[in-house]
């Protein structure tokens, strides 16, 4: 994978009747490849996904239909995190087959409650990793997951089939240490989030993971920093002190859903019973995306292969 880069969630469509919207979705995947340029696609790896919705049988077909849909342009990390190793291993089994080039692995808290220990965290890792030969993706989120310090996230990073890092907490203390210890010392390939971007690859970081369409305007960061244009990196990374943080009370998917109509792809509302971004707060939105920097080009994109 050529770093810095980005790897993007597509966000889950949902009909009326709350089934996967595919047609909707094989449009993201298309927006996702060819407009933000991802240099690897999260299938069902993330919570802003909303995949934790749908039943065991359904996020199969999810990862199946969005595999099909990239259709081998860029590679594809599937997120096979399950409380039950063995159903985690199931989904691995069942991604490499489908031809999955990796696999994004949460570490887990105990299901009874509580934090896991180091060792119950890399027996956890070594389990999934004694059944399938893919590359994983140590993915850390505190809070539907555990919470793991540098220390132990190193230990981690070091698992041999531990190939990246994808980690949530924007702190930077952490992240630059981690990125020293994990990135410059051989061991994986370190992403942060949107808001740490631009700190994350100037200090060696491998790139970022998000969700469209703020990884539209990541692309254009990361495009400015590779061409030594470190003012216009910036200026396109401010965009992110506001948005999404902005609307972030309604939580990151209906956020970046609302954001998605507003631009032209919509992918639906949030999952029941969460709200999505409506009214006043939503206009406020709207004009606020009119104002950023890459608004018009985004849209205009958008309004093109709709109409292709």
């Amino acid at each position: 994978m050529i770093t810095p880069g980005l790897v993007v969630p597509p966000l889950t469509p949902f009909k009326e009747d709350l089934s996967v919207d595919y047609d909707t979705l094989r449009r993201e995947v298309d927006y996702i490849v060819e407009d933000c340029e991802a240099a690897m696609v999260s299938v069902a790896g993330v919570e802003t996904t909303e995949y934790h919705f749908l039943t065991y049988d359904e996020r199969l077909e999810l990862i199946r239909n969005t595999i099909e849909f990239v259709d081998d342009r860029v590679p594809v990390v599937v997120g096979v995190s399950h409380p039950n190793v063995y159903k985690a291993i199931e989904i691995s089994h069942y991604a490499e087959g489908l031809g999955a080039h990796g696999l994004q692995v949460l570490a887990p808290l105990r299901p009874f409650g509580g934090q896991p220990t180091l060792g119950e965290l890399v027996t956890y890792f070594e389990t999934i990793a004694s059944e399938t030969s893919n590359p994983m993706m140590l993915y850390l989120n505190p809070g539907p997951g555990a919470e793991v310090n540098p220390a132990w996230t190193l230990e981690l990073a070091k698992l041999d089939q531990v190939s990246y890092v994808k980690e949530s907490s924007r702190d930077l203390a952490r992240v630059a240490r981690l990125i020293e210890e994990i990135q410059h010392g051989g061991h994986a390939q370190y992403f942060t989030t949107v808001q740490m971007l631009l700190g994350s690859i100037v200090l060696g970081g491998a790139g970022a993971t998000m969700p469209p369409p703020v990884a539209y305007i990541a692309n254009a960061v990361i495009k400015a920093f590779k061409a030594g244009d470190i003012a216009e990196a910036g200026r396109l990374q401010r965009q992110f002190g506001l948005f999404p943080a902005r609307w972030m009370g309604y939580g990151l998917a209906p956020a970046l859903k609302a954001s998605m109509e507003i631009i032209g792809l919509s992918l639906g509302k949030p999952y029941p019973p969460f709200k999505a971004v409506e009214g006043a707060d939503l206009e406020a939105m709207r004009t606020y995306l009119k104002t950023t920097y890459l608004f018009e080009e985004i849209h205009q994109n958008v309004i093109r292969k709709r109409a292709a």
